[in-house]
């Protein structure tokens, strides 16, 4: 396969993904996703930015017209999507702290609404306007869906699925205990909630103050490999010419799998993993978490 021929395919590999990715937006869809995958696609929404995708593109095409390997050019269209949130800020623990933060301030919210004697429903309207700004999108959804005359429990599980935070589906459950099991003193289980996620959030801080230096050896790590190769594809393309030829190929691409899995693995070390959900099961209050709010 000559690098030509490879380029054409590669192109006409992505505009026949293009295509397809055209087609299925136009035809939409009807069925709303598994509550267990919002968040994922959430979040892939929030990624996909102007700036990312041009830079992805850009590295991607930059790679195909100074090499002309197909499999090289798809490793730098994957290094430019998932190495800058890698090398950067930790936004993902940042955004964390920020949420768990506010749903204990929209808890306390609530607290202080259902003492002025108001019902559930409308404490939670009432906080909608003014809830904290890294829920509020949340929180208005669930003024919205209560607004339509769908059932209170419904409309919480879908904030929790919402959410999607453990901290939420604390205060969740104990809200699904008072509209449908009568839960008593719901103010003071309110604010020892809030009070445990405040705690939540400063344990994380100090989390990811202890594993400062394995992420700041992680990103020297992963900076010097990618200054390392753009060095060689720059300075040293005859040490790199074997990898034109098909069987090159193949070598690159498991050299490529093998210092991806590196970096996923240095990524992990260095970082935090998703936390285990509560409100798992969207039939129903999972019993062991009914067992610990009942007061």
């Amino acid at each position: 396969m000559t690098g030509s021929a490879a380029l054409a395919a590669l192109l006409g590999a992505g505009t026949g993904l293009g295509l397809i990715l055209v087609f299925t937006g136009l035809r939409g869809t009807t069925a709303s996703p598994d509550p267990r995958w919002r968040h994922v696609l959430a979040r892939a929404r929030q990624q996909a930015t102007v700036p990312r995708v041009t830079g992805t593109l850009a590295a991607a095409a930059a790679m195909a017209v100074i090499t002309r390997w197909p499999v090289g050019t798809l490793l730098a269209g994957l290094a430019a999507w998932f190495l800058p949130p890698v090398l950067g800020p930790d936004r993902e623990h940042v955004k964390a702290v920020q949420r768990i933060e506010a749903i204990a301030s929209w808890t306390e919210q609530l607290r202080d609404t259902l003492a002025a004697a108001a019902g559930l429903e409308q404490a939670i309207l009432a906080t909608a306007p003014i809830s904290p700004e890294p829920i509020r999108e949340q929180v208005a959804a669930l003024a919205t869906r209560i607004h339509r005359g769908e059932r209170l429990p419904a409309a919480l599980r879908a904030f929790a699925a919402d959410t999607a935070d453990p901290a939420a589906d604390l205060v969740v459950a104990a809200l699904l205990l008072a509209a449908e099991q009568q839960a008593r003193d719901l103010g003071r289980l309110l604010s020892s909630l809030a009070d445990s996620a405040r705690q939540h959030a400063s344990m994380r801080m100090r989390i990811a103050a202890s594993r400062a230096r394995v992420r700041t050896a992680a990103r020297i790590i992963i900076a010097v490999t990618v200054l390392l190769t753009a060095g060689m594809l720059t300075w040293s393309r005859a040490f790199l010419h074997p990898y034109g030829s098909p069987l090159g190929q193949v070598v690159l691409a498991l050299v490529g799998g093998c210092f991806a899995a590196a970096f996923w693995w240095l990524h992990k070390i260095a970082g935090f993993g998703d936390e285990a959900r509560i409100l798992t099961n969207p039939g129903g209050t999972p019993a062991l978490v009914s067992q610990e709010l009942i007061p």
